[in-house]
């Protein structure tokens, strides 16, 4: 059945799957963290709070620090290499995370997941490299999607096997599911029309800058990604104790925090496909603008809330313009760039991701502790209005076109021309020989 089915469709199917369990395996170790720590020996709530701090941040740092790394040996050894490579190599460090007896070991092995991660943005890279450009906002979107399902229920189902089986185990379950994602990359997604770019051919960075049409507006998008993870993480350090000044005779104030949560993330589901589409009917920067002011209204009507449940119906629709922008923001990334540097560019844009998942709760932290809870929601809508305002003035339309990925029915199509050109010229010269 699926050899019916064109090539990059198949690869789109393989890769939402691939981003699911990816996402999935990720997000039910997070929420447990501090209790594996607590259970290695570190007790006492300053000494659990920086361990476990450092345990969290660790892997964000150093994926940060070596998404460039990734992206440009994409570039040169192919997207389905590092997809193999980062499930695998997470699979196998995740693993090791059941076994350790020691904070520090378990701090080392977060460091060393940092080095082996990025399945997902070299997902997005391959998606974008092979649809039809002007389906590429539905394409991403569409892999969006699977990231955010996976996200969304990682921590009901770590949960249940931390309360079934314990902690430990969710570790191995965690390293069972991407070794599924290393399986349904390994067999399913083919990576065809890729053309390596030779070691002699490698850019510089500040060539691959100049290679762009617009090396402005990819610096904005990049800093965008960063503000988009700093506004999705600035509210967690704070939520639950927001809830639960909300909700004071609340008695499941953990659950009820839990579900407001993830309501961002239902409505991701919902909103992403249909608006990566309508991108790319209207134009893309104008769904990205569009829902970042959208959600810089909603962020300021949340810091004058008076119950959990206002809140919660807020972070709903919130999650209707989550789900438009980092799929908005790789789409302009796709074609504001040319083939040979999108893994490139992809591993930059990550980097920017991991800085913002960094920032974003160092930001909520601070503001919380200096002015109050409701603050927080003050201080994330004006960096998102600093953004619009820098996305407004150096977004404009590409000088050059850019051209499609070449799909094998693209070459059979031209080929046929060709030959009946070629056909068409012989008979116009025959006609004009004399006998």
């Amino acid at each position: 059945m699926l050899r019916s089915i064109e090539s990059w469709k198949v690869n789109l199917i393989s890769v939402w799957f691939g981003c699911f369990f990816t996402g999935l395996a990720i997000s039910q170790i997070i929420p447990f963290l501090p209790l594996y720590v607590e259970e290695l020996g570190i007790h006492g709530g300053n000494a659990l709070s920086i361990w476990s701090g450092l345990t969290f941040s660790v892997t964000f740092i150093v994926s940060a620090a070596v998404a460039p790394l990734w992206g440009s040996l994409a570039d040169r050894k192919g997207r389905k290499l590092m997809l193999l490579r980062a499930s695998f190599g997470m699979g196998a460090v995740i693993l090791l995370q059941a076994f350790v007896t020691q904070a520090w070991q378990l701090l080392l092995l977060r460091a060393l997941m940092g080095l082996t991660s990025g399945y997902i943005p070299n997902a997005m890279a391959l998606v974008a490299a092979q649809v039809p450009r002007d389906r590429s906002g539905w394409a991403l979107s569409c892999v969006s999607t699977g990231q955010i399902g996976g996200v969304i229920l990682g921590p009901m189902i770590g949960g249940l096997l931390a309360d079934w089986l314990g902690l430990r185990m969710v570790f191995i379950v965690t390293a069972v599911l991407l070794m599924v994602s290393f399986l349904v990359t390994l067999f399913l997604i083919k990576e065809t029309g890729y053309t390596p770019v030779s070691k002699q051919d490698k850019m510089s960075g500040r060539d691959v800058f100049r290679s762009l049409d617009n090396p402005r507006l990819m610096m904005c998008l990049f800093v965008t990604t960063m503000v988009i993870q700093m506004c999705n993480g600035s509210v967690n350090p704070i939520l639950t104790l927001f809830v639960r000044e909300l909700a004071p005779d609340a008695q499941n104030i953990a659950f009820l925090s839990g579900v407001i949560a993830a309501l961002p993330g239902v409505s991701a589901l919902i909103s992403a496909p249909r608006l990566g589409k309508l991108g790319d009917r209207i134009g893309t920067q104008r769904i990205l603008i569009g829902t970042m002011l959208f959600s810089l209204v909603l962020l300021m009507a949340m810091s004058f809330v008076t119950s959990a449940t206002q809140l919660g119906v807020l972070r709903f629709m919130l999650g209707f313009a989550d789900g438009a922008m980092m799929p908005a923001v790789q789409t302009l990334l796709v074609r504001h760039s040319r083939d040979n540097v999108t893994g490139r560019i992809f591993g930059y844009n990550q980097s920017f991701m991991y800085l913002g998942n960094v920032a974003g709760p160092l930001l909520g932290a601070a503001v919380s502790a200096a002015t109050g809870y409701r603050w927080v929601f003050f201080a994330t809508a004006l960096v998102v209005l600093i953004n619009v305002v820098l996305l407004r003035r150096f977004y404009r339309r590409p000088k050059t076109r850019l051209e499609s990925p070449v799909t094998p029915r693209d070459q059979a199509a031209e080929s046929t021309t060709d030959a009946t050109s070629a056909h068409s010229a012989s008979a116009a010269e025959k006609a004009k020989t004399p006998g």
